[in-house]
């Protein structure tokens, strides 16, 4: 039987805040525990919340990036259940409406990695307003656990979808999507390391062609793309084997254990009646005024879906490339800050405007990236200024060196940080590394290789094109790898012809 995998995601979004959602309390993150919860947050006798306006601000600029409707009246509930780390034994948040409802994000994935990109618009259901619970620690108490309040209180947006998505791979570039996103507006830090960002994956499965959904189970707090993906893989299986084997899935929340990649029960599912809402009496409707909904629009910034469109028609870039270099806002100011640099260089008006942005895109996306992910660096702290990374291209561009020589130099710069704009130039001038682009010279080099390698000639003349690639590795060979490829081809090709 062939099976389709159903994923519907919860995410906690960390709002950008320095005071939590009702309370005047301290946001920063690595305070020592219980130093960040205030009466408020305890819920202690006769004290009252107050909302935080930067916070329904945040929740007004996601429902606008999404093209959400935005409530123009909602309202605060308490959802009641007992944790340890919930000190009020309910936790204010939103039910029946929510302060954002409806919208989507668009996301583009490669299935296998590597091919044509594969889009889909995932329908959001809603976002709501919360706060966050407590958190407990369960290491260096000799046995017994402890309570940290710290995060008590920290407001949250909750963004609930629909379900979309059919595959791992898929569910990674929405939730990669929704990261780049949050982090774009400026209303969530994005840190996953530190449960800024917390994704909930609801997975079922159900027999291809099916109407009717499977039973789903959520796996909770999954913190790194890696292990979303694993942890999805891992869950279809096993409901699948579940099936098969004449077993029945049970709806509940799951874990993901990365070092047995498994995910394991934690508790039956709780279903909304479970938790007894009612409206916080405590706090009254919340009200947002069109006003205020404009002023947030007019100092909303480019949002990463309209970039992408500018990028394909701008620039002539495929939906993938545009994507990807989108899903950052500091990764999309370094590459069109690369671009108005390569706009200014010699060889703008003899190359494409087209053939520059997709030289840039390969190296921002290919090169910078790894360098970036290897040194565990933030855009903003990039060794290579774009200025410097549109010289490198310029070189390339010009025939001054070959696209090989171009990473060696690249990874110069990276090591040997310079203010200098030429800074490219002068790894190139020091270490001799120029193109040798006269034909003259590289004509006699030719010769002395087709001389030398009398078996590869006789084979390429039989017809085996790999023949001829040997020979043109021997005359790189020769040249320590400073000739130009191009023009070996063609001297290569003359002789032989």
């Amino acid at each position: 039987m062939q099976w389709e995998i159903v994923i519907g995601f919860e995410t906690h979004v960390q709002l950008d805040t320095r005071s939590k959602m009702f309370s005047g309390a301290a946001t920063a993150f690595g305070a020592e525990p219980n130093t960040q919860a205030c009466a408020i947050d305890l819920a202690l006798p006769g004290v009252l919340p107050v909302g935080n306006r930067a916070a329904v601000e945040c929740a007004i600029r996601f429902g606008l990036a999404v093209g959400a409707n935005i409530a123009p009246r909602s309202v605060f509930a308490r959802k009641n259940y007992f944790y340890p780390d919930l000190p009020k034994g309910y936790q204010i948040s939103q039910f029946e409406t929510p302060v954002v409802a409806g919208g989507g994000l668009a996301i583009a994935w490669q299935p296998d990695g590597e091919g044509a990109a594969q889009e889909r618009f995932v329908r959001l259901t809603r976002a709501h307003l919360e706060e966050d619970a407590g958190k407990s620690l369960h290491e260096d108490f000799h046995g017994m656990s402890g309570i940290d309040l710290n995060r008590a209180g920290m407001a949250l947006l909750e963004i609930v979808t629909e379900p979309d998505m059919r595959s791992a791979k898929e569910a990674v570039a929405y939730a990669r999507a929704l990261h780049g996103l949050v982090v774009w507006l400026g209303i969530c830090d994005g840190n996953m390391q530190e449960g800024s960002f917390r994704c909930d994956a609801n997975v079922s499965v159900r027999p291809l062609g099916q109407a009717q959904y499977g039973t789903r189970c959520e796996i909770k707090n999954l913190n790194s793309f890696r292990f979303l993906e694993r942890a999805i893989d891992y869950e279809a299986r096993r409901q699948i084997e579940l099936i098969e084997d004449g077993g029945r899935v049970v709806q509940e929340t799951r874990l993901y254990d990365p070092d047995r990649d498994e995910t394991r029960s934690m508790r039956s599912k709780e279903e909304a009646h479970d938790y007894r809402y009612f409206p916080d009496p405590d706090l009254p409707p919340l009200v947002i005024e069109p006003q205020w909904i404009e002023r947030v629009r007019a100092a909303m910034p480019e949002l990463p879906a309209d970039m992408q469109r500018r990028f394909v028609g701008q620039y002539g870039l495929g939906a993938y490339d545009a994507t990807t270099l989108t899903a950052s806002r500091a990764v999309a100011t370094y590459y069109e800050a690369v671009l108005d640099a390569l706009a200014g260089s010699a060889v703008a008006g003899r190359d494409s405007l087209a053939a520059l942005a997709k030289s840039a895109a390969n190296w921002v996306m290919g090169e910078l990236a790894a360098a970036l992910n290897r040194d565990d660096l933030a855009p903003g702290d990039c060794p290579v200024a774009p200025a410097q990374l549109a010289r490198l291209i310029e070189r390339i561009h010009d025939g001054t060196i070959s696209g090989k020589i171009a990473r060696d130099v690249f990874a110069a710069m990276w090591a040997e940080p310079s203010a200098e704009a030429d800074a490219a130039d002068r790894i190139i001038d020091a270490r001799g590394l120029r193109q040798i682009s006269d034909s003259g010279e590289l004509d006699a080099i030719v010769a002395q290789v087709i001389e030398a390698n009398p078996k590869s000639v006789e084979e390429f003349r039989a017809g085996r094109e790999k023949a001829f690639n040997a020979l043109v590795g021997q005359v790189m060979k020769a040249t320590k790898g400073k000739a130009n490829p191009q023009q070996v081809n063609e001297l290569l090709r003359r002789r032989l012809g």
